[in-house]
């Protein structure tokens, strides 16, 4: 049976997502102190990683102060250094093969939830294993597209979380209004009842004098 050339670009190209997939990482959750995460990298790889704090444990408190997180390479030397951070989306350069630490840590009372995202590309080819002069050119298109359609979907991943954590924020201060109209207007109705209750004591008072 012979298979087709675009049937060998579908192929070739579930297998480059499949394999560069084991490089990615998505993760929604709970920080009370610190959280930290490890990543496993290559020499020349370049590393993508975003996070957003989505929502904190008081609903009546949103704070603009964010997170801190530090990445660190294999040998512990430090890498980036965020601090009082609510979103952050940025890549670099791996120079030393190993495992690499993305620590997070929330500074607040509170507990935050936070939407971390963060992909290894790793696509390469070796051009001592072709044996067609066509697959080095191939290899480089797939490589391409692989590089954009993630690019996408990073930047989707990024979106949604702003979006999840602006819905969150809205949600609550509409509740909070809602709160504090009910507040305003259940102190109106105690000060006019007290207001009544003044104004008939009074008048009941001068009516008792004039009888006198």
């Amino acid at each position: 049976m012979r298979i087709g050339s675009s049937e060998v670009w579908i192929l070739i190209a579930l297998l480059v997502v499949a394999w560069s997939s084991r490089g990615a990482l998505g993760i929604r959750f709970v920080i009370d102190r610190e959280e930290c995460f490890s990543h496993k990298v290559e020499m020349g790889e370049t590393v993508h990683f975003s996070f957003v704090v989505i929502k904190s444990e008081g609903s009546w408190h949103y704070s603009e102060e964010g997170v801190d997180l530090v990445v660190k390479g294999p040998s512990g030397e430090q890498i980036h250094d965020f601090r009082d951070k609510i979103s952050e989306k940025t890549e670099f350069v791996a120079h030393h093969e190993g495992v690499y630490r993305f620590c997070f840590t929330n500074k607040s009372p509170y507990h935050e939830t936070i939407d971390f995202d963060l992909h290894a590309a790793h696509f390469v080819y070796h051009d001592e294993h072709a044996k067609d002069e066509h697959f080095k050119p191939l290899f480089e298109h797939i490589g391409k597209l692989e590089e954009a359609l993630y690019n996408i979907q990073f930047e989707q991943h990024w979106l949604e979380a702003q979006t999840d954590r602006q819905a969150i924020v809205n949600e609550g201060m509409s509740k909070r209004a809602v709160y504090k109209a009910l507040f305003e207007s259940s102190a109106l109705i105690c000060v006019s009842i007290l207001q009544v209750f003044l104004l008939k004591h009074l008048f009941e008072r001068k009516l008792g004098q004039s009888r006198v």
